[in-house]
This record gives structure tokens, sequence and C-alpha cells, in this order.
């Protein structure tokens, strides 16, 4: 199966982006975690895009805050899919990072989740993983399958309560 490259901007982007990692590995998803900036190491995060397809990689998660240039940085530099990871930061809640990563010039798409929703970006990884990988769609349907369980359980218990009211 290819693996998913999780970048972020700085490693303070770390405590947003553990979820995804997490996700990808209850999933048993290889996933590499890197440090790269658009601004600070261009040339480092454009040869990482370049390279990634050829280094056995399917999709490639980007995470930053403020001035969020790095999934538009990677995305340039390849044709593989790059999620974008809008992190807030004490300024305007992370509308600024939202705005830099979901507004690319046609040709140049970087799809992209909801801010901080990390765990989010790894399970769209995993959709388009599972495209080719049988073993893993069926991983994706049976948590699927245990979400609307538990909501259903929820429901149970709720109505439980609302009889002894």
């Amino acid at each position: 199966m290819k693996k998913v490259a999780v970048i972020m901007g700085s490693d303070s982007d770390l405590p947003v982006v553990a979820p995804a990692i997490k996700q990808l590995r209850e999933l048993s998803i290889e996933t590499e975690v890197h440090v790269m900036s658009a601004h600070r190491t261009p040339k480092e995060a454009m040869a990482f895009a370049e390279s990634a397809r050829e280094n056995g990689f399917g999709v490639i998660l980007a995470a930053a805050g403020m001035a969020a240039h790095l999934g538009g940085v990677l995305a340039a530099s390849t044709t593989l899919p790059v999620i974008g990871i809008p992190c807030s930061a004490k300024v305007l809640d992370g509308m600024d990072a939202m705005l830099a990563t979901v507004m690319m010039p046609p040709g140049i798409p970087v799809a992209t989740v909801g801010v901080n929703a990390a765990k989010n970006a790894a399970l769209l990884a995993a959709e388009i993983l599972a495209v080719g990988n049988d073993d893993l769609m069926d991983k994706l349907v049976q948590m699927r399958a245990d979400m609307a369980a538990a909501v259903r359980q929820k429901d149970t218990d709720l109505q439980k309560k609302l009889e002894e009211i």
C-alpha cells in the first residue's frame, strides 16, 4: 500500500496533526512525518514533493497555520493528492490559514479540511488509498458501521433517560 506523508510547517503543529497520525496508524497505513516550511525551507519541501511518488507515497497531508502556503508549495511540485490542514493561530482563529490553503489557482488543487481537522484529513487520505485496496476499504466501511452503531446506542440510552423524566 502507498504511504502517507504528513508535512508540518512547524513542530508546533504536532498537537494538531497527532490525531491524523494516530488515525493512519490505526488503519495500518505507513506514515512519515516531517517539518518543512514553505517559507524557510521551500527547496526541501519542493524536493520532497517532487520525489514523493517514486518514494512510495500516495497522498501528502500539509498542516500549516497563518500564511499557510505549505499545501500549495507541495501541490505545485507533485500530481499526488495534497490535503491541506489549516491550523489555528492566536490571530483570526485559523481563518487566515483556511483561506490561504483553500484558495489555489486553477490547475494546482489542494483538498482542504476544516481548521485543525487532521483526523478528517487522515480519513480522506485513507479513502483515496482505499480506491485500489479492498482491505483498507473494508476497514473504512467497518469504521463507519461502528460510528453508526455508537450513535444508535446513544439514542437508545437517551430514550431510556427520557422515560425517567
